[in-house]
């Protein structure tokens, strides 16, 4: 049995949860999150804590025991603490600004790119060179940080784009002249 699956999910205090079929939803003090479940795996309430149960030991059933687990968990936790991305800009002349919900990028394109939050996202800028995604959801924190560094991608030579915090680059060497 896996040993991610099996352990309960703990419900803090002003949380609340709902189970209604295949459906879950978890509303706290940050705000609201639903997710339909996949067949397999159920969800039942003991006291003061959530355990995923399956059916089965089929293949199909196993992977997803775990998986439902942390997603339920991830919600919980997601609207009680958030979650956040932090991601650095490094190029001369590369800057994060946050004009009203939206973020601008300056990273060496001819133009500015402007950068929309989806619903339940926000975006900081703490400094010119820094960028920070939040939300309560932590699938959609993930992909929006993602969408941001996808626009100009930490390059091996002179290790200049966008990257996330702590992520290393390994450098290569470039060429080298005629000696």
């Amino acid at each position: 049995m896996s040993r991610i699956g099996r352990t309960p999910i703990p419900v803090p205090s002003g949380v609340e949860v709902a189970i209604e079929g295949r459906e879950v939803k978890v509303r706290g003090p940050r705000g609201e999150l639903r997710r339909t479940l996949p067949e397999g795996p159920r969800v039942r309430r003991t006291d003061g804590a959530l355990v995923v149960e399956r059916d089965s030991d089929s293949r199909r059933d196993r992977a997803l025991h775990g998986l439902t687990r942390t997603l339920i968990s991830n919600m919980v936790t997601g609207v009680t603490q958030g979650y956040e991305k932090r991601l650095e800009l490094s190029g001369v002349g590369y800057r994060a600004t946050k004009q009203g919900a939206k973020l601008v990028l300056t990273v060496g394109f001819s133009h500015p790119v402007e950068v929309q939050p989806p619903p339940g996202i926000e975006f900081e800028a703490p400094s010119v060179n820094a960028v920070l995604v939040k939300g309560i959801d932590r699938e959609a924190v993930g992909e929006i940080a993602a969408t941001i560094r996808q626009i100009r991608p930490p390059e091996p030579y002179q290790g200049k784009g966008i990257r996330y915090q702590g992520e290393h680059v390994r450098r290569k060497v470039g060429k080298t002249g005629k000696k």
